[in-house]
């Protein structure tokens, strides 16, 4: 180890579980830091440790105070149904509970590569993760080369994946819901083979369909390229320039998505009552009208859950942004989910990385939250 004293942050080159900030320059102990950062995390885990004591002893009182009879008699009158859903059960709390509890829990530590070894106590942090990653405003930096923009920001990559989501989730509703319009009317020849053809998008798995968008969009040996040249225009470097990756990824997700919401388009369209449209024409009613009055508003029971679910799934799309533009140029492409995946397994800030998905999660529970209401106030 070098005289010079250690910058915060780095980390010893003897022991590398070591941070450096606990170490004097000639290389003992200073116990003073080591005190406080034992200490702090100490005290940290305390709170934690008091508030799900807390809780745990209000669910005891809940107990005591007759809950557990209640279950008890529900059990009792309908245990052959719990028989029966119990593997599911089982299932959720291995699959989704404990991942998700262990994810939070992972949250408050600063957990990485080289201490994955040691305590939650010495590696507890608290809300620091958090604070670095809804504190950080800095979306534009300077360096050597004069200023530039942060695309690792936590803002910005929000941004774009709010972005990313709308033009995903309105290419799909639009295109989804005038094919089934299409689809729909009676006078089309070979509709169930149309209906065939136009499923297979959906029905192909997403990993093949990133990787086969990929291939059109090379620069050199990509069809869509080939089809540009041979109109007499030059190629195009793709995944050179933010607002071209995006496309492509946009192109590639649109694909997949449109037959998801074609299909529920096209089921409610088929449960509209003919009588409906016949007493509209005899009022006079034009196409348009028809289509303002009657279409959409009987559309939107089904449609609604189904943008709902569209928007998770957009916005969780992990493998089109992974696998089709990786984030380039410069990370100017990532959404959360993908940026989470970098922070967790190329950078190895699993902690940080486990704060992240949190986040995400609190987004999208928010996010369903209000869409649920709103939609319920529509309905009524």
């Amino acid at each position: 180890m070098s005289g010079a004293a250690p910058s915060p942050g780095s980390w010893d080159v003897d022991d590398f579980r070591q941070p450096l900030g606990l170490l004097t320059p000639d290389g003992s102990v200073n116990a003073q830091r080591l005190a406080q950062a034992v200490g702090g995390a100490a005290r940290e885990l305390r709170r934690t440790l008091l508030a799900a004591g807390a809780l745990a002893l209000a669910l005891l009182l809940l107990v005591g105070l007759g809950a557990f009879n209640v279950v008890g008699r529900t059990l009792r009158r309908n245990r052959q149904a719990y028989v029966y859903i119990a593997p599911a059960i089982v299932g959720m709390l291995v699959l989704v509970f404990f991942p998700f509890t262990y994810g939070v829990t992972l949250s408050f530590t600063d957990s990485n590569l080289y201490n994955t070894s040691k305590a939650i106590s010495e590696i507890w942090i608290g809300l620091r993760n958090y604070a670095d990653i809804l504190g950080d405003f800095a979306f534009i930096k300077k360096g050597e080369g004069g200023a530039f923009v942060n695309y690792l920001n936590f803002y910005w990559t929000l941004l774009f994946t709010v972005i990313w989501t709308v033009c995903n989730v309105t290419i799909g509703v639009v295109s989804g819901l005038i094919l089934a319009l299409v689809l729909n009317t009676r006078a089309l020849a070979l509709r169930p083979i149309y209906r065939v053809v136009l499923i297979l998008p959906w029905a192909m798995p997403n990993y093949i369909t990133a990787l086969i968008w990929k291939g059109m969009f090379h620069q050199q040996f990509g069809v869509i390229n080939q089809v540009i040249q041979v109109l007499g225009f030059p190629a195009v470097s793709w995944f050179d320039h933010p607002a071209s990756s995006f496309i492509t990824a946009l192109a590639t997700n649109g694909w997949l998505s449109f037959p998801f919401m074609m299909v529920v388009s096209l089921g409610a369209l088929q449960s509209i009552p003919a009588d409906l449209y016949e007493a509209a024409r005899v009022d006079g009613a034009t196409r348009w009208q028809q289509f303002k009055a009657i279409t959409l508003p009987s559309l939107r029971p089904a449609l609604v859950p189904a943008v709902i679910i569209s928007v998770v799934w957009t916005f969780n799309m992990f493998n089109i942004i992974y696998l089709v533009t990786g984030g380039e140029p410069g990370s100017s492409t990532e959404i959360l989910v993908t940026q989470a995946y970098k922070f967790a397994f190329e950078r190895y800030r699993y902690g940080y990385a486990a704060a992240y998905s949190t986040v995400i999660f609190g987004i999208l529970l928010v996010y369903g939250t209000i869409q649920n209401r709103v939609s319920r106030a529509t309905e009524a």
